[in-house]
């Protein structure tokens, strides 16, 4: 029904930023609409369980993140172009994961995730 693409992932120096983005498509994908609502973002390091990053309301108008990334990431949302960002800042070592992205239907704070994209690596250097 729903596929999410992200892209962005890539090496970068501790202390250093990138831009992550999900594309959403399908034939029932509406950001705008009433198809999807609450998005996240999520990670996962080689031997560990993936993680909660961030998430945000269908408006944007609510956001909740990971008290390891608060205040370095940002979680965002472009509706009328059905995408999903997440700006890192201030990157560390410990940040090494890759990066899902996840979807849900009709609700904004959902306890479970139905659509996840294929992630992208993020690989940061002391």
């Amino acid at each position: 029904q729903v596929q999410l693409v992200e892209s962005g992932g890539g090496l970068v120096q501790s202390g250093g930023s990138l831009r992550l983005s999900c594309a959403a498509s399908g034939r029932t994908v509406s950001m705008s609409g009433m198809a999807i609502y609450g998005m996240a973002w999520f990670r996962q390091a080689p031997g560990k369980e993936r993680e909660f990053v961030a998430r945000i309301t269908r408006s944007g108008g609510s956001a909740s993140y990971a008290d390891s990334v608060k205040d370095r990431f940002t979680i965002s949302r472009d509706n009328a172009n059905n995408t999903l960002y997440l700006q890192m800042n201030s990157l560390k070592p410990e940040d090494t994961a890759n990066y899902y992205c996840a979807a849900a239907p009709y609700r904004d704070y959902p306890v479970r995730y139905d659509y996840w994209g294929q992630g992208t690596q993020v690989t940061v250097s002391s």
